[in-house]
């Protein structure tokens, strides 16, 4: 779904969980965006673009927007298998429709968005009143950035889709401190001499109070997926000017973070704690060929351990060191095989994890019947086949779907 999002779209939204109301197609704001990108300027150190094409758009505008721009840059069969992996990870309902959802949040989500391909910045016409400044100055952030490192290339260079998550987190975490430190600038003060602003603000966000019913009824992991680069984000952002000043702005870009656990937990990115590669278990799939692969990092262990355990439980994944996923697909039958496996700091965080992963396999499946359990191994079958769940040290893994 990430990388869905990152591909597909080529922009970058403000979720602006604020109130719609009523406008001129025209906004008065733009005559305000040179003096923004002046004063942005003057916090990072860039040098600010001479102009920065503006426009609004409508919602109806923007959702066929999504639905063109998906259409060009993602082929059938990738979003496909994107939807695959998340309901076979037990991240989404078994009748989740990735396409629909993914266009339906981001249009109901849209205060604004910059796109990065045409290098314009709309408004939502029915955004577009002067209490929308903050995410004007969070858009023109972007602007503001990409002329200094293309941002497009940038989402696009993530080696994992954790990778690119935290990618993402960098850019809307940027944008989002540099529309704070704006607002803090204007009450004559800063983020860097009031650090317990930061955590006050990040409070404020997420809270949507009823108004937008698609994000409510979502998903925890599409919700969790759309706001984390905006509160871990901005966190981690915090983290890295106060520790480099202006110079922080560009290394993030220069030296991006290389997983989620790096921009929850920043001292691990100035630490270059890098993420380690972790060997799938084996078995016979004659018949199968590769669907999808991809990384399951600290966040997505998070998301898994409180959907299937409980908010106590997700302090676990903090002690994440790797985690990857494949899945196959019988070429004839269409049946399909989860190899996953994670490494943990320590022997008895992987105990934990265990115990957890096999509370998220009687969560995922409507049926789960167990053949043989020890304190290091259990089989049986579930919704998808047979299954095996086996802890190895530090090492968890599961193969589901084929004995």
């Amino acid at each position: 779904m990430r990388r869905l999002i990152a591909a597909a779209l080529s922009m970058v939204f403000y979720a602006g969980l604020l109130p719609a109301q009523e406008q001129q197609s025209r906004s008065p704001l733009f005559d305000e965006i040179t003096e923004i990108l002046a004063q942005l300027s003057e916090l990072t150190g860039w040098k600010a673009p001479k102009k920065v094409e503006s426009d609004t758009i409508t919602k109806e505008g923007l959702k066929g927007f999504l639905e063109s721009r998906m259409q060009e840059m993602v082929k059938p069969e990738e979003i496909r298998a994107e939807e695959v992996a998340l309901k076979k990870l037990g991240l989404v309902p078994a009748a989740f429709d990735l396409k629909k959802m993914t266009v339906d949040l981001l249009t109901e989500q849209a205060a604004a968005f910059y796109d990065y391909q045409k290098k314009k910045l709309f408004i939502l016409d029915t955004n577009a009143s002067i209490t929308q400044k903050p995410v004007l100055v969070h858009e023109l952030a972007h602007a503001l950035a990409d002329v200094h490192v293309n941002l497009e290339k940038y989402i696009l260079k993530g080696k994992s889709d954790d990778a690119a998550l935290a990618r993402q987190s960098v850019m809307e975490g940027q944008a989002t401190w540099l529309m704070s430190e704006h607002l803090m600038a204007r009450m004559g003060t800063s983020l860097r001499k009031a650090p317990e602003m930061a955590e006050a603000m990040n409070r404020m966000t997420g809270a949507s109070g009823g108004m937008f019913p698609v994000f409510d009824s979502s998903p925890l992991y599409l919700r969790e997926s759309l706001m984390f680069p905006y509160t871990k984000g901005f966190l981690f952002q915090q983290a890295v000017i106060v520790k480099m000043d202006k110079a922080g702005f560009m290394e993030v870009f220069k030296n991006p973070p290389q997983s989620t656990q790096q921009i929850i937990h920043p001292e691990k990115y100035f630490a270059r704690v890098q993420p380690v590669k972790v060997a799938l278990p084996k078995t016979d799939l004659k018949g199968y060929e590769d669907l999808v692969e991809g990384t399951l990092g600290e966040f997505d262990h998070d998301i898994l351990f409180r959907q299937y355990g409980s908010e106590a439980d997700a302090k676990w994944a903090q002690k994440w060191r790797g985690g990857q996923f494949r899945i196959y697909e019988h070429k004839k039958d269409k049946s399909t095989v989860l190899l996953y496996a994670s490494e943990w700091d320590d022997a008895d965080t992987a105990k934990e994890v265990f115990r957890l992963y096999k509370q998220v396999l009687k969560g995922k499946w409507k049926n789960m019947t167990v053949d043989s359990e020890s304190a290091t191994e259990m089989a049986g079958k579930g919704d998808d086949g047979p299954f095996r769940v086996r802890l190895d040290g530090t090492r968890v893994w599961s193969l589901e779907g084929k004995s």
